[in-house]
C-alpha cells in the first residue's frame, strides 16, 4: 500500500486526507480508528470493502463513510491498482 499524505494534523486540527494506492491481492485488514470518522472515494480500480459488518463490492465512483469506532477494512480483488481518497476527522496523520 502506497499513501500521499496531502493534509496532514500539521496544517490543520480538523482534518487529514491521503491517497492511496492498493496493489492487486493486497489488504487493509479490518480496523477501527478511535476518535476518527473516515470518508473513503474510490478513485480507480475495484475491490471490497468492508463496512457495516459485510463484506461490499466497489468501483470508481463510489464512496464510503466510516463512522468512528465502525470495524472496516479494503480489499483489491481487481487487476489494477485501487485508489482511494481518503479523508479522516479529526485527523489521523
Amino acid at each position: 500500500v502506497k499513501m500521499a499524505a496531502l493534509v496532514t494534523g500539521k496544517k490543520t486540527d480538523t482534518v487529514s486526507v491521503c491517497l492511496l494506492d492498493i496493489a492487486p491481492n493486497t489488504e487493509i485488514p479490518v480496523h477501527t480508528h478511535d476518535p476518527q470518522v473516515d470518508s473513503i472515494f474510490v478513485v480507480s480500480g475495484q475491490g471490497k470493502a468492508f463496512v457495516n459488518g459485510n463484506w461490499q463490492d466497489i468501483e470508481a465512483g463510489d464512496y464510503i463513510f466510516v463512522p468512528v469506532l465502525e470495524e472496516h477494512g479494503i480489499r483489491n480483488s481487481g487487476a489494477a491498482s485501487l485508489r482511494l481518497f481518503v479523508h479522516h476527522s479529526p485527523p489521523l496523520l
